[in-house]
């Protein structure tokens, strides 16, 4: 994991893109990732943060109303959207959890889970200021166009 992350790091560089490493804190730090985003049953934040300090992005991901109300420290907040094979375990909050994201959340947030091009039009109405995909993207027969679309759409 922290060779294909360090190879990841190697093509961002000088795209400004950051590298965000899903649950790990360790392969974060030994790749010189940019961040780290974890999950409610992960690391708290406060103690990721103790770990990456205050130069690495922290994400946090909230799929119910009173895990919006908790993240402290935080950099930015993904909102479970809808359900997705992705993650099966997620629990996809929808629109409703979109539409208190957008009134509760003073962090940057995006909404994530299920979203593809035929729903994305109703995520935005709901609030979310932008989206996180794979399948729509992934599984596109041309990824390019799949995400131009998307980006349009937002």
């Amino acid at each position: 994991m922290i060779e294909e992350a360090r190879a990841v790091k190697a093509v961002l560089a000088g795209t400004g893109v950051p590298l965000v490493i899903n649950d790990r804190v360790d392969v974060a730090l030994a790749a010189g990732a940019d961040g780290v985003h974890v999950g409610q049953d992960d690391m708290p934040v406060v103690e990721a943060r103790a770990l990456v300090g205050s130069d690495r992005l922290i994400g946090l991901s909230a799929s119910t109303a009173p895990e919006l109300r908790d993240v402290a420290g935080a950099d930015y907040v993904g909102v479970t959207a809808f359900s997705t094979p992705t993650k099966g375990d997620a629990i996809a909050g929808g629109l409703e959890l979109l539409r208190a994201a957008a009134r509760t959340l003073v962090v940057p947030w995006f909404a994530i889970g299920g979203i593809e091009l035929a729903n994305v039009s109703e995520v935005v109405a709901a609030g979310a200021p932008g989206v996180a995909v794979v399948r729509a993207v992934r599984d596109a027969a041309d990824p390019e166009a799949a995400a131009r679309m998307l980006r349009r759409a937002l």
